[in-house]
């Protein structure tokens, strides 16, 4: 105990957090009085109950060491984080603090597993036993390819292509710049809602998690709908382009796709969707629109957003003046975040199931990840430019500037969240540890302040990523749906939205489709070929700038 607790003691310390004599006291003899409790089970005979998935195998039950070994590091993982919650901070900011120690704390619980280690893995053993040696040279082939990459493998990476059987929704880039190539889709209805779609991806990342295969994709799904969608595939940054700024995604980006989007269709407005980070942006550029006094928005929808940054779930453990402060004076002024370091930190909020598991299965074990197009697509890594990631860490995150009307100036302009004038749909997922479906609900409360009405909220099941991608054709998991109410009735907090809400079993999906088919205005007959004269076919979907990996 006492060797595991000594880190833990001098990171407190370096936290500036105290631990009372008393409460360590009491820590300390409920400790002892477990493990005493433990080592009699076990000369006993008895077998400890390990309620841990990681330990589930009937390998760390045969062996009573193994089991013991196990129940010790569960025991030992329990007092850490007691230790943690127990601890007196400063009274400023304090919350915060202790929210950085229990993520501290859990990254070395995490780390200690006895799961992690050969000569503590029982299942690991067996399998050297059983392939003769097999499993340790495969494991070991498994980790110098990954050293070498630079980063676990988490899927079977041979089999996946971009463009081959990820990324293939038919369709025809039909224009690009330094930043993005515009992508739209081929219609397969006989007519189509005379109103398109443009959507805006994160540009952490690639826009085909929207577009995986045919199965699962939400691309195809739109077009099955009649929508005529267009799509952004932003650039994977390179030394070139380190000097771009938010403003430059804003204006060059998302401004321009709308503009481009708008020509080619005919239309004064066109229907916007944002996702993520791609969300904050396209919000970003039609508030810019809007102090220009222009609305090329029909509608509005965005899908775990963040507008108000007040809750950054546990990426708010990244955030503070310190570590901001230290990527403006390394890129501020230039250069690139690099991809493998945006995966390091998101791998990091959930390490048992994104690093530990993998180091488990492809070292300890030398099995192959199996083939998982999520997980491929996850592994598939974006630069940011320095000047443009700054900005956004410090003016979002950091001092959450972006939903205070004027408090920004953006493209020249001050922006106002308020101003956009549009129906909005806002989606947030209920499991999401990257943008608390709290933190999405709020965006509520900034768009269409004086017409609750235009604004519709849809909580679905599942994660950041999985409660996007829940395809109606495999009805699967729940959504949650509530009337939106006015003036005094309006819901104007999660929790007041969620009592009131129903439980649909199946995808939500359809509940967008059909909010974007009410601002989709009349059916008319396809476009009978992608783009006009002045903005010609380039290359076919998905275009080349999606398949560029991160340097």
């Amino acid at each position: 105990m006492a060797q595991q607790a000594a880190p833990v003691m001098r990171m407190l310390g370096d936290f500036g957090a105290g631990l009372p004599q008393a409460k360590l006291d009491a820590l300390r003899n409920d400790y002892l009085q477990k493990a005493m409790q433990l080592w009699q089970d076990v000369m006993s005979g008895k077998t400890p109950e390990l309620k841990d998935k990681r330990f589930s195998a009937p390998e760390w039950t045969a062996n009573p060491m193994s089991a013991f070994s196990a129940a010790s590091y569960l025991l030992n993982a329990e007092f850490l984080m007691a230790m943690a919650e127990a601890v007196e901070l400063p009274a400023h900011n304090q919350e915060k603090m202790r929210h950085k120690i229990r993520f501290a704390v859990q990254q070395i619980v995490d780390a200690l597993s006895p799961a992690n280690f050969l000569a503590t893995n029982p299942e690991a053993q067996q399998k050297l036993i059983d392939t003769k040696g097999e499993s340790l040279s495969k494991g070991l082939q498994n980790m110098l390819a990954d050293m070498q990459k630079g980063r676990i493998s988490q899927s079977d990476e041979s089999a996946f292509e971009v463009g081959r059987n990820v990324g293939i929704t038919p369709g025809t880039v039909v224009f690009e710049n330094e930043l993005f190539q515009l992508i739209q889709y081929t219609p397969v209805t006989p007519t189509v809602h005379e109103v398109p779609l443009l959507m805006v991806p994160p540009c952490i990342n690639k826009f085909y998690i929207l577009d995986l295969q045919p199965e699962n994709s939400l691309v195809r799904y739109l077009v099955e709908q009649g929508n005529t969608v267009f799509m952004m595939s932003w650039r994977n940054p390179d030394q070139t382009m380190g000097d771009k700024t938010w403003d430059d995604f804003v204006e060059q980006g998302a401004i321009q796709a709308l503009n481009v989007a708008r020509e080619i269709s005919g239309k004064e407005k066109v229907n916007v969707f944002g996702f993520c980070v791609g969300g904050t942006i396209a919000a970003t550029a039609l508030a810019v629109e809007a102090a220009r006094g222009r609305q090329p928005a029909n509608s509005l929808s965005l899908f775990t957003t963040l507008l108000d940054f007040s809750d950054n779930g546990v990426l708010d453990v990244f955030v503070d003046e310190t570590q901001v402060a230290q990527r403006e004076q390394q890129l501020a002024r230039g250069g690139l975040m690099p991809g493998r370091d945006l995966a390091t930190t998101f791998s990091s909020l959930r390490p048992n199931d994104l690093v530990w598991n993998y180091v488990q299965q492809n070292y300890l074990k030398g099995k192959t990840p199996p083939a998982f197009d999520l997980l491929y697509w996850n592994a598939d890594s974006t630069n940011l430019p320095g000047p443009m990631f700054c900005w956004y860490l410090r003016n979002t995150y950091l001092e959450n500037k972006l939903k205070v009307p004027g408090a920004l100036t953006v493209a020249g302009v001050k922006v106002d969240l308020g101003k956009i004038d549009c129906p909005v749909f806002v989606y947030g997922s209920k499991e999401d540890h990257i943008v608390p479906w709290e933190a999405a609900f709020a965006s509520m409360n900034l768009l269409n302040p004086k017409k609750a009405k235009q604004n519709r909220f849809v909580l679905g099941a599942s994660g950041h990523i999985a409660g996007v991608i829940n395809p109606a054709s495999k009805n699967k998991r729940s959504y949650w749906v509530a009337q939106a109410g006015n003036g005094k009735n309006r819901p104007k907090t999660p929790a007041e939205w969620f009592a009131a809400a129903n439980e649909v079993k199946g995808s939500w999906w359809p509940e967008w489709a059909k909010f974007l088919a009410e601002n989709g205005g009349a059916d008319v007959p396809p476009p009978t070929q992608p783009g006009t004269d002045k903005y010609r076919a380039i290359e076919p979907a998905p275009g080349r700038y999606v398949k560029a990996r991160a340097e």
